[in-house]
């Protein structure tokens, strides 16, 4: 729906051949080592590394941002992500279902007001390489760590953009919007 909000026409991938024509992908939310499980037994994922790497445009939210990130911490050993940005993200780093939360965020690239996020078990991004422009963080005053600055929540390297929380639960296309954009100037 949100998609279809941006004038773009958004379909499934199930098969490594459905994705020589795409412009873009979104990586949903989810859960990661299932989708990291499924990618190999439907025989997805070396098609989907190889569009990646030759600079198909991808957003993540939530388990799709850990399934782009360079590194997964707290992931189970046989996941594997793609490694499309720079980053070491930590699976449910915000908790469990019960400590699902909403917060405003400022996100660069994004217009107008604060940008009201829904993060359910949502990892955070531990470290980012030099390539990767950080959009925006949770305060301490999310997170109840006093000793950080806040932690990264929505990032993007080229084509690449991820959030840790699900903007499609929201109403508001903007983050959407930000990826149509991406993949139109591709």
């Amino acid at each position: 729906m949100s998609l279809a909000e941006c004038d773009v026409i958004a379909r499934p991938v199930r098969r490594a051949e459905e994705l020589a024509d795409l412009h873009g992908i979104v990586i949903p939310g989810g859960e990661s080592t299932t989708m990291s499980r499924l990618l190999d037994v439907f025989e997805v994922r070396s098609a989907l590394e190889e569009r990646l790497r030759a600079g198909l445009p991808a957003y993540g939210s939530c388990a799709g941002m850990i399934m782009l990130a360079r590194e997964v911490l707290d992931g189970r050993e046989d996941q594997r992500s793609f490694g499309a940005l720079d980053m070491v993200v930590r699976r449910n780093a915000f908790g469990r279902q019960v400590d699902s939360f909403e917060a405003d965020l400022d996100i660069k690239g994004l217009d107008g007001d604060a940008f009201r996020a829904v993060f359910i078990r949502a990892p955070w991004v531990e470290s980012v390489g030099p390539d990767v422009e950080v959009l925006a963080e949770v305060g301490p005053e999310v997170t109840g760590d006093q000793d950080t600055l806040g932690r990264i929540v929505a990032v993007r390297q080229g084509p690449v953009l991820a959030t840790s929380f699900h903007p499609e639960l929201t109403g508001d296309e903007r983050v959407h919007r930000l990826f149509a954009e991406i993949v139109r100037g591709a």
